[in-house]
């Protein structure tokens, strides 16, 4: 069964997409931690970040720094905080997070809920800048 990223990929579900290539695509988390939140993914469907091929492995590195570049520009915050979990769902994402306290990238805190509105404009914000 195909994840919920796939699904974004594949354009069965809607995404807020940021940026993408021919391997990687990023989308704003919709329950963020806080505005800007994205999600970086490969479109190769894999479980367990370790597992990725090494080429795979450090471009989603890469393309995770490009997007982090574009997320700075877009949302004020003094740096972006990286994160893997990889138990959420079953497909490799590297969460980029705005930060401008520790408390900015707790996961065990309340996420946001925000409007198909506002994640659409920080969507389009962080796009816009997006090299």
């Amino acid at each position: 069964m195909a994840s919920i990223f796939t699904k974004i990929i594949n354009r069965e579900i809607p995404g807020y997409i940021v940026a993408e290539n021919d391997d990687f695509i990023a989308f704003l988390d919709i329950n963020p931690l806080v505005e800007g939140h994205v999600l970086v993914v490969p479109k190769q469907e894999t479980d367990y970040i370790f597992n990725l091929e090494d080429d795979l492995y450090s471009g989603l590195h890469l393309f995770a720094k490009k997007v982090a570049k574009s997320i700075e520009k877009s949302i004020d915050c003094i740096r972006i905080g990286v994160a893997v979990i990889g138990l959420e769902v079953p497909h490799v994402h590297i969460h980029l997070v705005p930060l401008n306290s520790m408390d900015d990238i707790n996961f065990s805190k309340g996420k946001l809920n925000p409007s198909q509105e506002a994640l659409s404009k920080v969507a389009d914000i962080i796009k816009n800048n997006f090299d």
